[in-house]
């Protein structure tokens, strides 16, 4: 063993001295080696124990942002395939009626972002509304 000089003060000698005896070490250094161990093992493992917490944390992060991600595309699935559809089996308005239809589906168009827009709660709908104001210019 390498030795090792630290400096207490006497009370704390006598306290070092005491606990010792009493919880039945050979010596106070034995007692000493002991704290020692003891508190290197235990921060050790609390640090681990801090590290696994923060892994298990990140882990569940990531899951709930997969579930969303596949909430997304599924989303986006379904409105590219609505629109497909939409524009697939409406037929397209002739002659004098079609500049009047196109009006009327701008102002459809308009109604409905609004209405998406205030569907929206917190910052998203704000920043929807903000971008649709812009498009509209």
């Amino acid at each position: 063993m390498n030795p090792r000089t630290i400096r207490c003060g006497k009370e704390l000698d006598e306290r070092i001295a005491k606990t010792a005896l009493d919880r039945g070490f050979r010596s106070a250094s034995a007692f000493i080696r002991t704290a020692i161990e003891n508190e290197i093992r235990h921060r050790g493992g609390a640090s681990q124990q801090a590290e696994d917490r923060a892994a298990a944390g990140l882990e569940r992060v990531v899951t709930e942002v997969r579930r969303v991600e596949t909430g997304v595309q599924a989303l986006f699935a379904l409105v590219d395939t609505l629109a497909k559809t939409m524009l697939t089996c409406v037929p397209e308005p002739t002659g004098d009626a079609y500049q009047q239809a196109v009006a009327r589906a701008k102002a459809r168009y308009d109604r409905f972002l609004k209405s998406a827009g205030s569907s929206l709660s917190g910052e998203s709908g704000k920043t929807f509304l903000e971008l649709t104001d812009r498009v509209q210019r």
